[in-house]
């Protein structure tokens, strides 16, 4: 993606955050033909060895996992809070309306995943994030139900080979800083959400001494 150095994210711990927060990601490969095919799936992360790797999988039908066994690179991206933000903030009217967001962009490279063993623990993790009281009805579950379940996914980790972070919050324009904060601290949960990232980066917030 287009990450004009100024937007790129300075501190490491802002894209794991972004990526369990909002896990709801774009898996996005090539078909056969080289357009792109894209599948919305949430995604578990985890953080080992100072590497990432993500969790997931497609219903059988989806041809994506046949895309990626042909062709196992491919494209996750994570949306992140966003919002507009208005001309107004500045002090001067010559200026234009834009928008704010977070977002991480990930490179990775697909394995797929066969044992019943090895897909239960991936599920049980997807359960953990999203649905933890459903845990114990799972386990519950007739052995041959289960075992009947899995066969109908195609599960998979995607160990990440290069991750990008954007967060577009104005940083360059530091005369918009105090009125977006003031703005964004009374708006929609997505707009409070990058005022805490502002504050977190100290932008708009009045530096004493």
């Amino acid at each position: 993606m287009y990450l004009p150095p100024q937007f790129a994210a300075k501190d490491p711990s802002i894209a794991p955050e972004l990526m369990r927060a909002h896990p709801f990601a774009q898996l996005i490969s090539a078909d056969d033909s080289g357009f792109p095919f894209v599948t919305p799936l949430p995604l578990h992360l985890i953080e080992e060895d100072g590497g990432f790797t993500l969790l997931g999988h497609v219903a059988r039908p989806n041809p994506h996992a046949g895309h990626l066994r042909a062709r196992p690179q491919a494209l996750v991206v994570f949306q992140g809070p966003h919002a507009y933000m208005t001309p107004r903030v500045y002090p001067d009217l010559a200026r234009v309306p834009t928008w704010s967001y977070l977002m991480v962009q990930a490179r990775v490279e697909a394995r797929f995943i066969e044992r019943f063993e090895d897909k239960d623990r991936l599920l049980k993790h997807l359960i953990h994030d999203h649905d933890p009281a459903y845990a114990d009805q799972w386990r519950g579950l007739p052995e041959d139900f289960q075992h009947k379940l899995m066969q109908g996914i195609h599960a998979f980790e995607l160990r990440v080979l290069e991750l990008t972070c954007k967060v577009k919050l104005n940083q360059h324009r530091p005369e918009s800083h105090a009125a977006m904060l003031a703005a964004y601290e009374q708006g929609t949960p997505d707009e409070r959400a990058l005022a805490g990232l502002m504050r977190r980066l100290n932008l708009g917030i009045p530096q004493h001494g």
